[in-house]
């Protein structure tokens, strides 16, 4: 297929720029695959059409303030954005603007952090080399900004805010620059609500990296890869998951990070072992999975590969009527917006 086929239009004012002030409060478009069919709902009826029995994977990766501001030598503003470490206190960056920052120059961030530019990469990102009087990770808590989308196109004012809304409820473990956002839904109270359902849920990590939201740059999907994003399954969440599977319940994936964590592990032995690695697989057309048998997820953008990942579980068809459905019927869309649920 082609990455083409998976435009759609959607007006600008539907993307939200702000979180609704309860996390359970957002709309739910139902999809359902055996009829082909899809209806408006509420998060709040997720729990309704979980089955006895059900395993809930929830993402527990925490966004850390990845958006850094500083100052060349020359005092020029600088925005670094922290993508991967790749050695002790060497970075993968996107940087603003970067055509000044060439290999040698210094970025200062205050007294207590600088940093020196060692290579610019083909791709046109910074590999970037921090000095630190302290503790690096400690010194970004404190001065770095929450790592928006460039789609929520307002001023990053609300920081205490975003620090908190821009993050799940079980956030735990740092290290994604973005939030899983199909668990922004989730309160504690809806957690145990869950729970007393007679369902199970277990967390898995995948630390959500630039590749999900790379643009896709080629015209046919065959030719496409996602980066590889690191995950743990530690020993707990396996066994529940293999216990899941050998008993014929349903997994049900929080969030499209989940199921690319979820399907990597489970197509390298065909079960669920305790593992921290890498997820290399794209999910394209003509993928089967073997590991979730619903998906929970907010709306994503045209010709992205969440897209294709969503449209490859619940049907092409099928997926782009009910996103023209949820555009016309005036869903809020990306992040802080709405959610689907396809069974």
């Amino acid at each position: 297929m082609l990455i083409s086929d998976f435009r759609f239009e959607l007006p600008e004012h539907l993307i939200a720029q702000q979180p609704l002030e309860n996390r359970e409060d957002s709309r739910m478009l139902f999809v359902d695959r055996s009829s082909a069919s899809f209806a408006d709902r509420r998060f709040t009826d997720f729990a309704g059409f979980l089955r006895k029995g059900d395993l809930v994977v929830l993402n527990d990766t925490k966004v850390f303030p990845a958006r850094l501001t500083g100052r060349s030598e020359t005092g020029a503003s600088v925005e670094i954005f922290l993508l991967e470490e790749i050695g002790n206190k060497i970075w993968l960056t996107l940087a603003r603007p970067v055509r000044r920052l060439k290999p040698g120059k210094k970025i200062l961030f205050g007294g207590k952090l600088s940093a020196e530019v060692i290579e610019k990469t083909n791709e046109g990102k910074l590999i970037v080399k921090y000095e630190t009087d302290g503790d690096f990770h400690e010194i970004v808590q404190k001065i770095g900004r929450t790592p928006l989308p460039p789609y929520i196109k307002r001023a990053n004012t609300a920081i205490d805010s975003d620090r908190s809304r821009y993050q799940t409820i079980y956030a735990a473990r740092s290290g994604a620059i973005a939030a899983p956002t199909a668990g922004l839904h989730f309160s504690q109270p809806f957690l145990d609500r869950i729970g007393a359902l007679d369902c199970e849920v277990t967390k898995i990590t995948l630390h959500v990296g630039y590749g999900t939201f790379e643009p896709v740059r080629v015209s046919e999907l065959s030719e496409h890869s996602v980066a590889p994003e690191r995950f743990e399954i530690r020993e707990k969440a396996a066994s529940a998951l293999n216990r899941a599977i050998n008993e014929g319940r349903r997994i049900v994936a929080v969030g499209t990070t989940t199921t690319r964590a979820l399907e990597c592990a489970y197509s390298r032995n065909g079960n669920f072992d305790s593992v921290t690695g890498l997820a290399d697989l794209t999910i394209t057309p003509g993928y089967k999975f073997q590991a979730i048998d619903a998906l929970l997820t907010n709306f994503h953008l045209p010709q992205s590969s969440l897209l294709v990942l969503v449209s490859t579980f619940g049907g092409h068809e099928l997926i782009m009527n009910a996103y023209r459905h949820a555009v016309a019927s005036r869903y809020r869309f990306y992040s802080y917006g709405d959610c689907m649920f396809i069974v």
